[in-house]
């Protein structure tokens, strides 16, 4: 998923977000419903959190400098984490806690009429951005399920967006369903009860988020797929014998950092292993444009055999 992919992405539901959070502030006001506030706080913070990731995108798009040499595109990563950290500790918080002061002292919902029409609205808004999400999404996943799409994916921008749409759109329906219920059956205790349900909503959407951005930050390696076609370079490039090792992982959604140890021809002189090398630098990088930061060692399989016993940890005396 390139860069403009995900600020569309990002643009789309925050422009929605903000529309909404106006307006249902404003119905929470005049109403007194306990979930209409708490959507309404969620609305708040789903557009502080598109912010948040506009500012992590720029961020990353700074180019290496002597402090950071490979770059700052993790701080999207970072950003990403933060999200996942708001909306837990405010949306979620905020929404439980409210929920539990009505539960503890309800009051009926006045002017109920005023909670469906803006509730029908924040649907139809959330609806077009969770449309214009899933679109990119979709872009992105090709064939691949929908799950396994999520864990894949390394550009939080887009499936962090998918997840607040998502849960924004639960959310409304939770509202809806609480306060129609809470007016029919005359129980204003239900609309409270709305806006608890709408905090685990977000408190499982930010663990979710937590989670994905959690094996970012430690550092995920390339798609299988990438890597088992840059073993394939590897192996029909002339003169190089063998792969010792190879280790890839992402510092950014469009950035992969590369490591390969190759056992070169014996019959090959200096010249022609720097000529190998460069070959097969080249073949990487036009095939795969993410593969941005290479590093080829040449080593003989002994050698590395021998250094990767160095590397093993000395096991403690027994008895």
């Amino acid at each position: 998923m390139a860069a403009h992919g995900s600020k569309k992405v990002i643009y789309a539901a925050l422009a929605g977000n903000s529309l909404i959070a106006v307006t249902k502030f404003g119905a929470a006001g005049y109403t007194g419903s306990s979930a209409m506030l708490s959507e309404a706080i969620h609305s708040v913070v789903d557009s502080g959190n598109q912010l948040l990731l506009l500012y992590g995108l720029k961020r990353s798009s700074r180019p290496a400098d002597s402090r950071h040499p490979f770059g700052y595109s993790m701080e999207m990563y970072f950003w990403s984490f933060v999200v996942a950290i708001i909306i837990f500790a405010v949306g979620a918080g905020v929404s439980i806690y409210e929920g539990i002061q009505k539960l503890q002292h309800p009051h009926p919902v006045t002017n109920v009429i005023v909670n469906y029409v803006v509730l029908g609205a924040a649907m139809l808004f959330e609806a077009l951005a969770c449309t214009v999400a899933f679109k990119e999404f979709n872009k992105a996943r090709g064939s691949m399920g929908f799950i396994e799409a999520v864990r894949r994916s390394k550009d939080p921008a887009l499936f962090t967006v998918l997840f607040e749409d998502s849960a924004a759109m639960l959310g409304l329906i939770v509202a809806f369903a609480g306060i129609a219920l809470g007016q029919w059956l005359d129980m204003p205790v239900l609309d409270a009860a709305a806006s608890v349900v709408i905090g685990v909503i977000l408190a499982v959407t930010a663990a979710l988020l937590a989670y994905e951005c959690k094996g970012l930050l430690i550092g995920e390696a390339a798609d299988p797929e990438i890597v088992a076609n840059i073993r394939q370079l590897a192996g029909s490039t002339p003169g190089i014998g063998r792969i010792n090792e190879l280790r890839t992982m992402h510092l950014g959604p469009q950035d992969i950092l590369l490591n390969i140890s190759l056992d070169f021809a014996d019959r090959l002189n200096s010249s022609q292993v720097e000529e190998a090398i460069s070959t097969l630098e080249q073949r990487i990088q036009a095939e795969h444009p993410d593969v941005k930061q290479v590093f080829i060692e040449a080593q003989s399989v002994r050698r590395h055999l021998e250094s990767l016993t160095r590397d093993d940890p000395v096991p403690e005396p027994q008895g």
